[in-house]
């Protein structure tokens, strides 16, 4: 498919475009932060409860499953009412069932509280990304992206220093207890943030039904969810269970060294997106997003089955800066691509769409390395050099929109 320019930049206001970011990635970040409580407690959990490593796993597979609902749900609601309103609902929302996660009081019960926060953590990527695109200059799209993907690395690093410094004092159930405190966030965003001038714009011109948007975007939709699929089990084929299980319970790292591990990958997933995001403003999103993977399947091999703690640490953070540079790339290009009058909706369902067909990873991984008798190295191998080499492909032939203008709408 070819690559289509068009740039039609917005008045430009700074501060509220720097606001507008900041709540944004500030909203994934926290989001994240959440997430992750239940990736590093899973075993602790799954004490409490008395089930299995694999049916824990289930709990996770829920809250990947359930986001496409809410990311649909919200998206829609956000493309008639605004971006912001929204978002502060969502923040509350995903706050609220992240700490009644910590009241549980059985293992069914643990399960349908992490669906509904899943459907509450659906919609705020998409939203989140959609505003503070809609709301900087176009030369601003490339290294913003990597930033807002990076609130991801960064809330599974404030996951795990919690878990390091407090995981001990807290227990689980006190870690979701401070997973509410992302409601203070809507605070900010209330009060320092401004409605998506590219929303205002489009908001006032013809109405056209999502129905008829989609249809005139089919094949686009479809690759969309297919991309977003690869990209899913990319970071969480590499994430999930590497710690707790990989290094964990496979390889027996203490406690510290798998805190540390962590932390000092998140550290290179933090740069990574940032990085290639910023390239991307200059080689162009695909290209950007191929080098990243290229990046990755360098790193696999000590990554998975290396059983020395210096070489599994320098080749996780090498993974890290790989995956989460080629997802750095993602809000943007999700976003350029998207039609302007969904655009609330689009990404963030797309995406979660491409999450629920990635949401059997820890399932499938965790059965994989059960039949292998328990090596984790191999599905995390397996999942990370496949879904590389699929999304080389899927750039090399996918389309691509960069520095198109947010506010022209399909009928014009």
């Amino acid at each position: 498919m070819s690559q289509t320019v068009t740039t039609a930049p917005l008045g430009e206001n700074l501060t509220q475009a720097r606001n507008a970011v900041a709540a944004a990635f500030l909203g994934w970040t926290l989001d994240a932060f959440d997430f992750f409580i239940l990736i590093l407690t899973f075993d602790e959990v799954a004490k409490t409860f008395g089930v299995s490593i694999t049916a824990i796993t289930t709990a996770i597979t829920l809250t990947l499953a359930t986001r496409a609902i809410g990311a649909f749900i919200f998206g829609r609601l956000a493309d008639i009412y605004g971006r912001k309103p929204i978002l502060i609902a969502v923040i509350l929302l995903y706050s609220v069932f992240e700490a009644l996660s910590g009241f549980a009081w059985s293992f069914t019960s643990f399960l349908v509280i992490r669906a509904l926060f899943g459907i509450s953590m659906g919609g705020e990527w998409g939203i989140g990304s959609s505003l503070a695109m809609e709301s900087i200059p176009a030369r601003w799209r490339g290294w913003v992206s990597g930033l807002l993907q990076a609130g991801y690395p960064m809330g599974f690093l404030l996951a795990t220093a919690l878990f390091d410094f407090f995981g001990d004092k807290l227990g689980w159930r006190g870690m979701f207890f401070v997973g509410a405190a992302p409601a203070l966030l809507t605070i900010f965003v209330a009060t320092h943030v401004t409605e998506s001038p590219a929303f205002n714009k489009i908001r006032t011109g013809p109405k056209i039904s999502i129905g008829t948007v989609l249809r005139k975007n089919a094949k686009l939709a479809i690759y969309g969810v297919a991309m977003m699929a690869a990209f899913n089990f990319f970071s969480h084929g590499t994430q999930d269970l590497y710690l707790k299980a990989h290094l964990g319970k496979q390889l027996h790292f203490s406690h510290a060294q798998i805190s540390n591990a962590g932390l000092i990958f998140n550290v290179g997933a933090i740069l990574g997106g940032i990085a290639f995001g910023l390239l991307s403003q200059k080689i162009g999103r695909r290209y950007a997003i191929i080098a990243a993977c290229v990046l990755s399947l360098l790193a696999i091999y000590p990554w998975a089955f290396s059983t020395d703690f210096r070489t599994i640490v320098i080749a996780a953070f090498i993974m890290q800066v790989a995956v989460q540079g080629a997802w750095g790339v993602v809000p943007v290009h999700l976003n350029e691509l998207s039609p302007p009058e969904i655009r609330g909706t689009f990404p963030g369902f797309i995406y979660q769409l491409g999450n629920f067909v990635a949401s059997v990873n820890a399932p499938l991984q965790a059965t994989i390395a059960a039949s292998h008798g328990g090596d984790f190295g191999i599905p995390l191998a397996l999942v990370a050099g496949v879904v590389a080499v699929l999304l080389i492909l899927l750039m090399i032939f996918g389309p691509e929109a960069r520095n198109v203008s947010m506010a022209q709408s399909t009928a014009a």
